[in-house]
């Protein structure tokens, strides 16, 4: 059914955007040395732990609940980019 396949077909494709974003400033960083790129790679790349643990929570493995892991994710990928905005800031 097609209202079945729209949400899990969403949640694929944010978690391959955030992969893409955290792939492509991975590699800017490695070109450039600049920090800001490392600490915001960091946290697309928990963005896209969020997103593998939605798309498990919810299409994969309906009957187990991965809320903590998602919020888990969610938070370490605020704090790793806060942190590295402040850290950079002060530089």
């Amino acid at each position: 059914m097609m209202s079945d396949l729209g949400p899990s077909l969403v949640y694929a494709l944010c978690l391959a955007a955030s992969l893409a974003c955290a792939v492509l400033l991975l590699n800017a960083w490695r070109h450039t040395g600049s920090r800001l790129l490392f600490w915001t790679a960091l946290g697309f790349g928990f963005l896209a732990v969020n997103n593998l643990f939605l798309v498990g929570d919810l299409v994969l493995f309906p009957t187990v609940d991965l809320w903590p892991y998602r919020q888990a994710a969610s938070a370490c990928a605020v704090a790793v980019l806060l942190y590295g905005f402040v850290w950079e800031a002060e530089r």
